[in-house]
């Protein structure tokens, strides 16, 4: 996806110090914030289903420090990683694993629907593929209204199976939308192998039948991630239309926390963890001179409070009282055609 030149130098890109910073500090608080997460469940303090995002955090990190303010994000239930990328407080978004009144979703949706349109984000969709309709439908209102944004719309690689993505796509490419899709690769739908679901295993091929611009990204690397979000960004933004990325990534945990992944080897999830996308970046820091050990273990630390901070917030917050049920259903505005 990338031109030749950025492709060959993507991983020996010299962005600033506070980029790579920026890098660090939210991979990271994704990553304690999620691993909070699942140690909570385990307590049964978060019910229901949730979907854990480590080993992913590359892929929403990425592509928020290349966009802008007013861009669009919209994904599926795997949906944590997007709102803590995008500046959602922890208070909000552990809250709203807790069901309770102070979450980002005032305790409706749980783990798997998480809404902040104040970040631009506009929620995870429990519907497999479900989201992929509704991302181009945001990229239509952005190109409609004139405004200049985008919408990236996230999904996994077991959606690219279902009719909703290419009726999408048709549409998408047809109007000419500005938008990104970026299918989060992860190796596996649930338990099954991309290998065991289609002869095409390499994803990014999917949108050729569209004339779609596609290619394959290293999601392991923030770098990459973020060169190849911007580039589809730039041609969005000057009308040329929709994008396809294969963000090629692994999670290091199962599907949901019920998955305890029998179905891949040790060995496998050993190679992937050698490629982990915070390592790479901390290297990458040291390297470079922008922090010492001393300053990484300190912003671990500060990170791990703020999760700690989050439970509290959460554990001490109301439920919501049950005449919230009947609200939130339906958005009452005047209409200019309204014959009222």
């Amino acid at each position: 996806m990338v031109t030749e030149e950025k492709e060959k130098n993507a991983n020996e890109a010299i962005f600033s110090k506070e980029t790579y910073m920026y890098w660090y500090e939210k991979m990271l608080l994704i990553r304690r914030f999620e691993e909070k997460a699942g140690q909570l469940y385990g307590q049964q303090k978060i019910r229901g289903f949730c979907h854990l995002y480590i080993g992913q955090e590359a892929c929403a990190v990425g592509a928020a420090s290349a966009l802008i303010k007013g861009d669009k994000y919209i994904t599926a239930y795997r949906d944590h990683g997007q709102p803590l990328a995008l500046g959602t407080h922890p208070n909000n978004v552990m809250a709203e694993l807790f069901a309770k009144e102070t979450g980002c979703s005032k305790g409706k949706g749980g783990s798997m629907h998480i809404f902040d349109k104040e970040v631009g984000f506009m929620g995870g969709h429990g519907i497999v593929g479900g989201q992929i309709p509704l991302g181009a439908g945001i990229a239509f209102a952005e190109k409609y209204n004139k405004t200049g944004n985008l919408c990236i719309c996230y999904m996994g690689d077991g959606a690219v199976r279902q009719g909703a993505f290419h009726e999408a796509f048709n549409m998408a490419m047809s109007w000419n939308l500005p938008v990104i899709f970026a299918i989060e690769n992860n190796g596996y739908a649930m338990g099954t192998s991309v290998q065991r679901t289609s002869n095409v295993t390499d994803l990014y091929k999917l949108g050729a039948a569209y004339d779609m611009p596609s290619y394959p990204v290293n999601a392991m690397n923030v770098e990459d991630v973020h060169l190849a979000v911007e580039e589809a960004a730039e041609r969005a933004r000057a009308g040329k239309g929709p994008t396809l990325l294969e963000l090629r990534t692994y999670r290091y945990k199962g599907h949901s926390m019920s998955d305890p992944a029998k179905y891949r080897t040790k060995e496998e999830l050993a190679s992937y963890k050698k490629q982990d996308p915070i390592e790479q970046v901390k290297a990458k820091i040291l390297e470079l001179g922008h922090a010492t050990e001393e300053d990484l273990k300190k912003i671990d630390k500060d990170i791990k409070q703020v999760v700690a901070e989050s439970v509290t917030f959460a554990e001490e917050s109301k439920y919501p009282d049950p005449s919230e049920i009947f609200k939130d259903i339906y958005v009452q505005e005047d209409y200019p055609y309204s014959t009222n």
